[in-house]
């Protein structure tokens, strides 16, 4: 079994906010399984599916995004999933828009939604894919930064990492070790 979580905010409000974009991947990654976020277990809604005969889940936490490790400790104790069997994705401000980048494990590097992670899980050692959201260009704030929506000419690039993103979870539910996973998605553009 395996668990592919995205980080965001719960709610309309913050739908399509670069701080969601966890929770837009795995939207883009419901659509391509052709299933629904239909049930809600440990404050997450969750999606299921099977690959390759593998139990995959979703889990987008609706406890807010500082809290969110509320909502995956308990989701992995209940399914037993291993430490290795799991994906954080969420997004990065030292990444530009349109990239991603894969690693296994690290600090929170600032990240509310990660600290909250390891605090929960007790360990800094999970995948993660990392979408580039870019960095504030003026002196506008992080936090209305990663609350604002990304803007129409970054929406083709943001939709290709967000793709790409998809792509590089479902080739590692696929079977494929993470190392051999960073390797093929994280020379990618």
């Amino acid at each position: 079994m395996k668990l592919i979580v995205g980080l965001g905010n719960p709610g309309s409000k913050y739908r399509a906010t670069k701080h969601n974009i966890g929770f837009i991947t795995l939207d883009e990654i419901a659509y391509q399984e052709k299933v629904e976020f239909n049930k809600h277990q440990f404050e997450a809604d969750i999606a299921e599916f099977f690959l390759n005969g593998e139990k995959i889940i979703l889990a987008k936490p609706q406890t807010f995004m500082n809290e969110s490790g509320r909502s995956v400790g308990p989701l992995m104790t209940y399914y037993n999933v291993a430490d290795e069997d799991l994906i954080v994705i969420y997004d990065d401000l030292d990444l530009p828009i349109g990239r991603i980048r894969l690693r296994e494990k690290g600090s929170a590097g600032g990240h509310n939604g990660i600290k909250s992670l390891i605090a929960h899980l007790g360990t800094k050692e999970f995948n993660r894919i990392k979408v580039g959201i870019d960095r504030p260009k003026s002196s506008q704030e992080v936090v209305s930064y990663v609350l604002s929506t990304f803007p129409k000419n970054t929406h083709e690039d943001m939709l290709q990492s967000v793709k790409l993103a998809a792509e590089a979870s479902l080739y590692w539910a696929e079977g494929h070790d993470f190392v051999n996973t960073m390797n093929q998605f994280n020379s990618k553009k």
